[in-house]
């Protein structure tokens, strides 16, 4: 009888134990954050993006282009890339969102508004914990290496991959990828 308790015990206690492990849950978890990166935006919207198969598409921006600029605030060309960014935002703005992903680990949003203010920044900023993971997961799709980079402007529409440019680029050159993505 001892031995039958005891043996129930042993049983009951293995199936509890390995029976409310997470591991499923969490592997399909994984699964989805892998995939998807909610960002948040200096007015504090959240900017869901989802990765779908070597593109990035915006939840919200269908038929718009999707520009990811890949920046940080202390870099020259990206401060100098700032302008010409809002001048197409401007221009482009029922066609076009761009998105400035900052790849600033704990950059407090203040530093954010005053790159914002000071180089004339005026299209959406991003600040969370999940710019640094978007980013690398674009250049890596992109196939720049481990230490990219910056600026980097990456296009997309509809979750499709259009062009990117490096560096300090001729708005010009951003602005003939917008026009023949929409169609004009």
């Amino acid at each position: 009888m001892f031995k039958k308790l005891t043996t129930t015990l042993l049983l009951v206690s293995i199936l509890f134990f390995t029976g409310c492990s997470n591991e499923e849950k969490q592997s399909a978890n994984d699964l989805i954050s892998t995939n998807e990166y909610v960002l948040t935006g200096l007015d504090n919207k959240q900017y869901v993006v989802k990765k779908d198969g070597s593109g990035f598409a915006l939840k919200g921006a269908e038929g718009k282009v999707v520009i990811f600029d890949i920046f940080a605030t202390w870099c020259p060309p990206c401060r100098g890339a700032a302008t010409h960014l809002s001048s197409l935002q401007e221009k482009y703005k029922d066609n076009l969102i761009i998105i400035g992903v900052s790849i600033e680990d704990n950059l407090p949003n203040s530093k954010l508004l005053e790159f914002r203010t000071t180089y004339n920044a005026n299209y959406t900023l991003v600040n969370s914990e999940q710019n640094r993971r978007l980013a690398d997961t674009i250049v890596n799709e992109l196939k720049l290496g481990d230490r990219y980079p910056i600026p980097i402007m990456a296009l997309y529409k509809d979750g499709k991959y259009i062009n990117h440019f490096i560096g300090s680029i001729e708005e010009e050159l951003v602005e003939n990828d917008i026009k023949l993505a929409i169609g004009k």
